[in-house]
């Protein structure tokens, strides 16, 4: 969901995450000992974002810790947590938490322009209901958060790194799905959308083999009525491009 005029290519949105032990590779594909599940990009902020970033920063920015969130502090209420990975402009993140005023989202992302306009749109539309960390979301997932304290997990538009040379700097990989089920509720939920169908199968593939984690639909489900069309993924549908959104809940 980032916007392809900030960023260079690849002109797809990556998802927000840091380094994360990388699981068997495919058949003549070698796998690094770690793989960045983000991709710094150029781009600048603009005076909106600045001001944005002045007035609300203090407020809906948390600072990174490296001890267990208080997330009833953090957001001044008791409310299921939802963490998103990668939220890019905000687009999604503000139009879900304004039709889900009694969750708490809690949004990693490390491009300043999308938090600038992030919390831009807070204040636009009065929303309450975020905080926003500008860190690696492995490290606030390893560090931050405790077991079985997340009701649901995002990760929308992950860089899907096309070429297959590089499908193993995929944000979805086994090691990180692991520690995300570990975080989840029983009940919980992991909903994941793409529009490059291999990245698509291969988010099936890997969540199904996730022992803790069950599908809630035989295949892809369908499109969550939270999750809206951004203007990203409507130019998508109109060159044709499909859509696709995979959603597991943690096993009780």
């Amino acid at each position: 969901m980032t916007d392809p005029t900030l960023a260079p290519a690849p002109a797809h949105p990556a998802a927000t995450a840091a380094d994360a032990t990388v699981g068997t590779p495919p058949a003549g594909v070698a796998y690094p000992k770690t793989i960045k599940s983000f991709v710094r990009r150029a781009g600048r902020t603009t005076t909106g974002q600045a001001k944005a970033f002045e007035d609300l920063g203090p407020r809906f920015v948390l600072p990174y810790t490296a001890a267990p969130l208080d997330a009833d502090a953090a957001f001044g209420r008791s409310a299921p947590l939802v963490l998103e990975i990668g939220f890019g402009m905000g687009e999604a993140t503000a139009h879900i938490a304004r039709v889900r005023p009694n969750d708490n989202f809690l949004c990693c992302e490390v491009h300043e322009p999308g938090v600038g306009a992030l919390l831009k749109r807070i204040g636009e539309q009065g929303l309450t209901n975020i905080r926003i960390l500008q860190h690696d979301a492995v490290e606030v997932i390893d560090h931050m958060l405790a077991p079985a304290c997340l009701d649901g997990i995002h990760i929308f538009f992950p860089d899907p790194w096309h070429k297959k040379k590089h499908n193993k700097r995929r944000l979805i990989q086994a090691p990180l799905v692991a520690k995300l089920a570990a975080r989840l509720k029983p009940g919980g939920y992991l909903h994941c959308a793409t529009d490059w169908q291999p990245y698509a199968e291969q988010m099936l593939q890997v969540l199904g083999a996730e022992p803790l984690l069950a599908n809630t639909a035989q295949g892809f489900a369908p499109q969550p009525e939270y999750r809206p069309l951004t203007k990203f993924e409507n130019r998508g549908l109109r060159l044709g491009h499909g859509v696709w959104d995979v959603v597991f809940v943690r096993r009780h």
